[in-house]
């Protein structure tokens, strides 16, 4: 009697599934058998919509700035001078420009040769505007 109630207490062993129930392939006709929907709704997903808001957003930025750097006048180049010894850009930019006063000729000469400063050594050569 033991045995019988030994059998009847024993937990049920579990059942494993063998194989993973997959989904089954589909055919999908193609080329000349092929049918196509007319008037199909384009669906943009949000990655769509955002990426085409971005290329726009960046062209328009584009836009604007080549518009902005674009409008300012380009600075037309008379002649050049070398700096001697002992010379300052006050000192060349009112010998070079008599008909401007001292403190926008330097303006003019530094924007035309791109310095951050008014500081210049011997034996540079210095781009010299045309007046007006």
């Amino acid at each position: 009697m033991s045995a019988a109630v030994a059998w009847d207490v024993a937990p049920a062993p579990l059942r494993v599934p063998s194989r993973v129930a997959r989904p089954h392939l589909v055919s999908v006709p193609c080329g000349s058998d092929a049918v196509a929907v007319p008037g199909a709704p384009l669906r943009l997903t949000r990655a769509g919509r955002l990426a085409i808001t971005s290329l726009v957003l960046v062209v328009l930025v584009a836009a604007t700035i080549a518009l902005l750097s674009g409008g300012a006048s380009a600075t037309v180049i008379d002649h050049s001078t070398t700096v001697q010894g002992g010379q300052t850009l006050s000192q060349i930019a009112a010998q070079q420009l008599p008909g401007l006063p001292v403190a926008d000729a330097v303006a003019r000469i530094q924007v035309a040769n791109d310095l951050t400063s008014s500081e210049i050594h011997a034996g540079q050569s210095l781009l010299i505007p045309a007046v007006g």
